[in-house]
């Protein structure tokens, strides 16, 4: 039973496993024998193994957990097993438990359990947003928080919406509208709904956050990177007893203004070794959207690299150096 799991259907992992570490794997009775380079080979057999130990301990890898855990074990300064062996967030509304990807995604949910504040930066599709929500619920879930408290700055991401019809309900929905499909996916629909009524789940606009001491409930502030440095300072100081806040962006992605600097890079320069801020750093390597997601970053920090090697040639000082 444990090696029909390892191998998955029609052997479908092994032959991932096999195409990434060109490494060949022959089932033996109850053994596997990896045949391969050294270190390739040392490294197939040490991620079979750690998917045995999950295995072992309740939780069958999917060829997604088994996928991720291969990015992560050609990183020499990671260790694949940690995501593997880590523990469940929480459980969706459908049963499906939600765990870190990846060894900095495993990081980051042990800081959003130690730390009164997060940070969070990197790409799109790494879980940032998800991972905090997921833990902000299951806190709620546990009865540490009283209520979650979601914002997001209202920037519009290149283009103009122009007159929206409505209340202010209604016309700040769309730019908060990730949020309530988190708690959809995490929670259900109904139970979103029923604790959005009751107030115990607040969805609100950064700029409605002025004024306020918000105690006992998670906070979080997504896309923190389209803040000005004046409403990051105000958002963090809304902070009570027994809060907890997360603060997630991509410092790549500023929608504002060009030359307005980015409320998340200048709190992370200004926070840098405060006492009880944590900073969990995730790097496309932690991408867990669909694959292709990492192959488009990939190719846009090609072109990114390709432009800001071009702007460095053509500067005069550029000129001057290549004389």
């Amino acid at each position: 039973m444990e090696l029909s799991s390892l191998v998955g259907e029609r052997d479908a992992n092994l032959r991932m496993i096999e195409n990434e570490l060109d490494v060949v794997i022959v089932p033996r009775d109850d053994r596997l024998q990896i045949y391969g380079e050294t270190d390739q080979a040392r490294t197939a057999a040490e991620l079979l193994d750690s998917c045995l130990k999950a295995i072992r301990g309740g939780r069958i890898p999917t060829q997604h957990d088994i996928s991720c855990a291969l990015r992560s074990s050609l990183d020499e300064c990671a260790d694949a097993s940690e995501a593997l062996l880590s523990e469940a967030v929480m459980v969706t509304h459908r049963g499906k438990p939600i765990r870190p990807k990846t060894p900095a995604q495993a990081h980051y949910v042990k800081a959003l359990r130690d730390s009164d504040l997060t940070f969070c930066v990197g790409p799109a599709g790494t879980g940032k947003t998800f991972l905090a929500m997921a833990a902000a619920a299951a806190a709620l879930k546990a009865g540490e928080v009283n209520r979650l408290v979601l914002s997001r700055p209202i920037v519009e991401a290149g283009e103009s919406l122009g007159f929206l019809p409505g209340d202010m309900l209604d016309k700040v929905d769309p730019y908060l509208r990730p949020l309530y499909d988190a708690l959809h996916d995490i929670i259900g629909m109904d139970r979103t709904r029923r604790l959005t009524e009751h107030g115990t789940i607040e969805v609100v606009p950064l700029a409605y956050m002025r004024g306020r001491t918000i105690n006992d409930a998670f906070m979080i502030l997504d896309e923190a990177q389209n803040c000005s440095p004046a409403q990051m300072k105000m958002f963090l100081t809304r902070m009570g007893f027994g809060s907890r806040m997360a603060v997630t962006g991509d410092i790549t992605q500023s929608d504002l203004p060009a030359g307005q600097m980015s409320g998340l890079r200048h709190a992370l320069d200004v926070l840098d070794g405060v006492e009880g801020v944590r900073v969990s750093r995730l790097s496309r390597k932690d991408i867990v959207r669909h694959d292709l997601v990492q192959r488009i970053v990939l190719a846009y920090d090609a072109v990114d690299e390709r432009e800001r090697a071009a702007a460095r040639a053509d500067r005069p000082d550029g000129d001057r150096d290549a004389q």
